[in-house]
């Protein structure tokens, strides 16, 4: 039997569990992080692993309601019952994390987090184009700077921040080349298959090694036969986070007969195409002008990322857009409304869902989502 080109990204996280703890074992440190806001490369040129932390499971969601209220984001809970639980391996071996204030909720859960794991919180400005915003996200980072070095005992050089600059680009490059492959018809990868790749590959220890495996992804995606070969509607993910636990609405849609051909969200496509000018001189304002660019929902006004949306509906050839919220997650939730005049101008179908990370909507999901692709069908 043909072996699937994203097996390797499939069973990444378990293999890179046993490569931290080796490198561990040899002194080497780990800083866990729970945003696409956070700066790898500072902790790349701090000579640590940078892992990711964010929950995308129900399990620990109990867990974390004993000391965090109910009617918060799955995300938030999922993340600080891992934690607190010591059931996530990743949070287990980190030795520092990096927070940042995206939303209130995650902000709170980083001060009851202090209690478990040193953790420093980056102050994020909420409006991009704005000088004093700007220079504040510059000293932030050079903040983040300061507490690596202190708390790793190293010294992060400009020459070593420029070479993870390099590192970094070329992953997303390659991530990003490997994402638009399913501009085609048939796309070469389902859904679940283009999420794997892209969430997955924030746990690998090594990102030499996770650069070699997505160039091979993408040769071996030019002979391999496609997930999909035939396709009624290309279907657009938008909206908040989704990882491996959480991937029900792709699961359902693509169950149903669609094809989600695109992920927006912070594991996807929403960071891609941003990279790191390195005709700056200051690596540090190189690096605080890409994640400034970030398009989350946190930013307002947030242009970018109806922009962002727009031309990905044109360039994967979009039948119809699903956003999904999570609950309680009210930056979201609000900028659903733009979402939904883009999509409308374009005259496509448009699905807002609010779920959170249970399975006991299913059934009224895939009712809501059966309903768009037959609409998208009939458009």
């Amino acid at each position: 039997m043909t072996r699937s080109p994203i097996e390797d990204f499939f069973n990444l996280r378990e293999v890179s569990i046993l490569k931290i703890k080796e490198m561990k074992d040899k002194g080497i440190k780990v800083v866990g992080s729970y945003c696409t806001y956070c700066p790898t490369e500072l902790i790349l040129a701090a000579g640590a692993i940078p892992v990711s932390l964010c929950g995308t499971k129900e399990e620990p969601i109990s867990a974390a309601e004993r000391t965090l209220p109910r009617n918060l984001c799955p995300l938030i809970k999922s993340s600080y019952g891992f934690a607190v639980t010591d059931t996530c391996p990743f949070f287990y071996f980190s030795d520092l994390i990096v927070g940042e204030t995206t939303c209130d909720g995650k902000k709170k859960m980083f001060e009851q987090m202090q209690q478990l794991k040193p953790v420093h919180v980056m102050e994020l400005p909420t409006i991009k184009k704005s000088e004093a915003s700007f220079q504040l996200w510059v000293e932030e980072i050079r903040r983040l700077r300061v507490w690596l070095e202190e708390n790793l005992s190293v010294k992060i050089t400009d020459e070593a921040i420029w070479q993870a600059i390099e590192i970094v680009n070329q992953e997303r490059s390659l991530i990003k080349a490997i994402c638009d492959l399913n501009q085609i018809d048939p796309p070469p990868l389902s859904g679940l298959s283009l999420l794997t790749v892209s969430w997955s590959r924030s746990f690998n220890s090594d990102k030499a090694e996770t650069i070699r495996m997505l160039r091979d992804l993408k040769e071996r995606l030019a002979v391999h036969q496609p997930d999909q070969v035939s396709v009624k509607q290309r279907i657009l993910l938008t909206g908040c986070p989704v990882g491996l636990g959480t991937e029900k609405v792709i699961r359902l849609t693509e169950e149903l007969g669609g094809a989600v051909v695109a992920l927006e969200n912070c594991s996807g496509y929403k960071t891609l195409e941003l990279q790191t000018n390195t005709e700056y001189s200051d690596p540090i304002v190189a690096l605080a002008d890409k994640y400034l660019q970030i398009p989350c929902s946190c930013m307002s006004p947030n242009p970018y990322r109806l922009e962002l949306l727009e031309r990905m509906i044109h360039d994967f050839r979009i039948d119809a857009v699903i956003d999904l919220t999570w609950q309680a997650c009210h930056t979201y939730n609000i900028e659903a409304y733009q979402v939904e005049q883009l999509v409308q101008q374009k005259g496509l179908p448009y699905l807002h869902l609010e779920s959170d990370y249970s399975s006991t909507d299913l059934e009224s999901l895939k009712v809501r989502i059966e309903a768009l692709l037959e609409m998208a069908g009939n458009s």
